[in-house]
């Protein structure tokens, strides 16, 4: 068996290499078509124009179902291995609560161009990376209350690390954003898609753009710390029937059987 057969290991594998494809693919696409600079445009410029926009939205997508799913196995492996704690069960509820509005935020980014609905784009983001970050933070304190019993010390150090490396990008990006959109270097500068190295505001853009993608994989780096624990569960559906025929209401078929359980005791 394969390192990523083991478990749902393949759960944050799957959602590291998709969403990385859906920003190089959308990256690749942008290039040849001369849509954006080569050098280290916005992620989200990448997906402005069509085809790639149409790219960049599906891939986005299908990334936002993988982060749902790998949050909410994250969130049912920690229950179980702390039944009895109510501080980490708190903290567990509250981290999936946040991740999963990550989750939407991306899928805000993916349905809502940067270049066509400008502010609901930001909001996106600001869900997607900003709670995103806290969710992080919430799952390396998780990781520092379980160690040593059921994490160990290198896991909660590497958490750590990448999230100080997301809130530092996330630094970065903020005031260099806020330096380059003040107004010192031009209007509309949201839908500007084309750079050149002499113009006046080109350097805070380059900080703000290398400081997104840093950002982004910043996150991604992230879920690759969850490969060894999904290692070590599984998931099964356990099926609970309502009723005996499927057109009959789940009160009728309460009924019947609380009927032949007291003719049974009879």
């Amino acid at each position: 068996m394969w390192w990523f057969q083991q478990g749902l290991s393949f759960l944050p594998v799957a959602l590291v290499v998709w969403s990385a494809a859906s920003f190089v693919f959308s990256y690749i696409t942008a290039i040849v078509l001369r849509h954006v600079d080569p050098l280290v445009p916005y992620i989200s410029d990448t997906g402005t124009i069509p085809p790639e926009r149409c790219l960049f939205g599906i891939m986005l997508n299908v990334s936002t179902f993988l982060g749902i799913a790998t949050m909410y196995v994250r969130y049912k492996q920690v229950s179980a291995l702390s039944p009895e704690k109510p501080k980490i069960l708190r903290l567990n509820k509250l981290g999936l609560m946040l991740g999963w509005m990550s989750c939407f935020g991306l899928c805000i980014i993916a349905n809502f161009q940067k270049c066509i609905l400008y502010y609901i784009h930001v909001l996106g983001a600001c869900l997607t990376f900003g709670v995103g970050s806290i969710y992080m933070l919430v799952q390396t304190i998780l990781s520092y209350l379980m160690q040593p019993e059921f994490h160990s010390k290198e896991i909660f150090w590497a958490r750590l690390a990448v999230f100080l490396w997301s809130c530092s990008s996330i630094l970065s990006m903020f005031v260099s954003s806020v330096v380059l959109y003040s107004g010192l270097y031009g209007q509309n500068l949201v839908q500007k898609l084309h750079w050149n190295s002499q113009e006046r505001g080109y350097t805070p853009h380059i900080i703000s753009t290398v400081s997104e993608w840093s950002l982004a994989f910043s996150f991604l780096s992230f879920f690759l710390t969850y490969i060894r624990d999904f290692q070590k569960i599984s998931l099964r559906a356990m099926v609970s029937l309502q009723g005996q025929t499927l057109h009959e209401s789940p009160g009728s078929f309460r009924a019947e059987e609380q009927a032949l359980l007291i003719a049974g005791s009879i």
